[in-house]
């Protein structure tokens, strides 16, 4: 009689197993296929609000009209002002004034400096962040605060015209980064044929003073000095080359610099203004031919060395203004 009751024991025990078994598979069934329909009507609403794109990092569905964006790299933010996107914060020296050459685009852009501070972007609600592959490592935490897409971000950077539209291709405003570039070489043709047959004869020279590199001129691969070579300006022998910047140039090859025009900038703050001055007050600078004829130009080195179409619009303004408006 006990081993009889045992194996009825064994036998209810297997049942009532098997049955609830089969009880939380219908169960996990019924959700998974109620998820499933929810997943799809939720991906066809959220495709309603948000459009996939593609980047570096993978694929990000952002909003169709941003409202709230952040970008992080300051070339992309000048970018994005042009294509008529307004952010709200952006990445840039910690405590320093934005781009003077920007204008009133900048009242009430927040300045997070140069290190990403996730608590404080996250503060900004965004609704859609602007990232670089410099920063591929954050992507994960950037991408569950607000959707995020990671732009190439090369060193040295690639041309402007890249940049542009590349961002262009992201915000969905080809077409305007099209008029950008086209509007561009409207003004190199306008600014040649103010110059003249001089263009061809005058040799402009570009340096710059910086508290970490030094002296440095630009190649045919900065920004800047590609505008030049749009211009068929002609350039000193040490600048002539497809490089980006060639630095720290001794006083002892000042001549480097020397042209019958330079356009000198500095950047690093207080530090790079003082070398600038010790730099003016020696002998050797006195020496050159271009600070004999009184040809230096002090100019902003925001947009001299920045990568955009906006900072390259204000290198051609000033290239307007000293080249053709000055005696």
């Amino acid at each position: 009689m006990g081993v009889l009751r045992r194996h009825i024991g064994k036998w209810y025990r297997k049942t009532v197993s098997l049955l609830l078994l089969g009880l939380v598979g219908l169960l996990i069934f019924s959700a998974c296929s109620h998820e499933t329909n929810q997943s799809v009507g939720d991906s066809e609403k959220i495709l309603e609000n948000c459009r996939i794109v593609e980047h570096t990092a993978g694929e990000s569905c952002i909003p169709h009209q941003p409202k709230r964006v952040v970008t992080l790299w300051m070339g992309t933010f000048s970018s994005a002002l042009a294509l008529g996107i307004q952010p709200i914060a952006t990445a840039w020296y910690p405590g320093g004034v934005l781009p003077t050459h920007l204008g009133n685009q900048t009242y009430d852009v927040e300045n997070m400096g140069f290190e990403p501070n996730l608590e404080r972007i996250l503060s900004l609600q965004p609704d859609l962040i602007l990232s670089n592959t410099r920063l591929e490592d954050i992507y994960t935490q950037l991408s569950t605060i607000a959707p995020t897409v990671v732009l190439d971000h090369p060193a040295p950077p690639a041309p402007w015209q890249k940049t542009l539209q590349d961002l262009a291709k992201v915000l969905d405003k080809e077409q305007k980064s099209q008029q950008l570039i086209g509007r561009y070489w409207e003004r190199i043709e306008q600014l040649k044929k103010a110059l003249g047959d001089r263009r061809l004869e005058i040799e402009v020279s570009v340096a710059n003073i910086d508290k970490t590199y030094g002296i440095y001129t630009y190649g045919t691969k900065h920004p800047t000095g590609a505008v030049l070579d749009d211009l068929e300006l002609q350039r000193p022998p040490a600048q002539r080359g497809e490089f980006f910047t060639r630095d720290r140039i001794s006083w002892e090859h000042l001549s480097d610099i020397d042209g019958d025009v330079l356009f000198l900038s500095y950047r690093g703050g207080e530090e790079a203004k003082e070398a600038l001055e010790k730099l003016q007050q020696s002998p050797l600078w006195q020496k050159l031919r271009v600070v004999q004829k009184n040809r230096v130009y002090l100019v902003n080195s925001d947009h001299w060395y920045a990568f955009d179409i906006l900072a390259i619009n204000a290198v051609i303004d000033d290239l307007f203004k000293y080249l053709v408006n000055t005696p």
